[in-house]
């Protein structure tokens, strides 16, 4: 790579972590070339250049981190992590509390761009699936996970608590003890609103 190219990656680069930046502040249909611009110090014409378009640039940016994401999830899930570490991490998904988007600007992103709706079904059906899958049989083989439990409840109870997130977050957020109330739901996944002692 030379001089040129380096620079012209590094530009790239700032601009995408602007625009992920942006991202946590404002909505997706607020946010402008000429902010972004101006926030990365960069001129219009070179947003442009690179991507074409707004649309392309937010396009671009949601799929690399939704990349990182699922990158993260395989190495947690094939790890040597305890099992209910691994568990906690998938249906609750500490990162995604941490995420740069706003719950709002998410679903804006999702059904304002059909293809970054396309996207995310292929990860889930050609990435996340297959993982849950493999990880709750490996579970069953090793007798962590119960064998009455089936592949398909876990990815039903795990699409449950998706569809729900935003108002988890919100409930967590609104808690006097985040930390506690996060350990109550782990509990109710773990043993219902029993403790371990009634399971059979």
């Amino acid at each position: 790579m030379n001089g040129f190219e380096k620079r012209a990656m590094q530009i790239k680069q700032k601009i995408k972590q602007t625009v992920l930046e942006m991202l946590g502040e404002w909505e997706p249909r607020q946010i402008r070339i000429k902010d972004i611009a101006a926030r990365a110090e960069v001129s219009q014409v070179t947003i442009y250049n690179y991507f074409g378009s707004k649309e392309a640039l937010l396009r671009e940016v949601f799929k690399e981190f939704v990349s990182m994401l699922m990158e993260e999830y395989e190495s947690v899930l094939t790890g040597d992590a305890p099992l209910k570490e691994k568990i906690e991490y998938i249906i609750f998904q500490k990162s995604r509390l941490k995420l740069p988007f706003t719950p709002s600007a998410l679903k804006q992103l999702i059904e304002a761009d059909p293809e970054i709706n396309r996207f995310i079904q292929q990860q889930y059906e050609e990435r996340a699936i297959p993982l849950i899958t493999h990880f709750v049989q490996k579970g069953q083989q090793r007798g962590e996970i119960s064998e009455k439990v089936s592949v398909q409840m876990v990815l039903l109870y795990v699409g449950m608590i998706t569809e729900q997130y935003e108002k988890m977050l919100d409930l967590v957020n609104q808690s006097e003890d985040p930390e506690a109330f996060t350990e109550d739901m782990i509990h109710v996944f773990f043993y219902g609103i029993c403790g371990p002692q009634y399971q059979k």
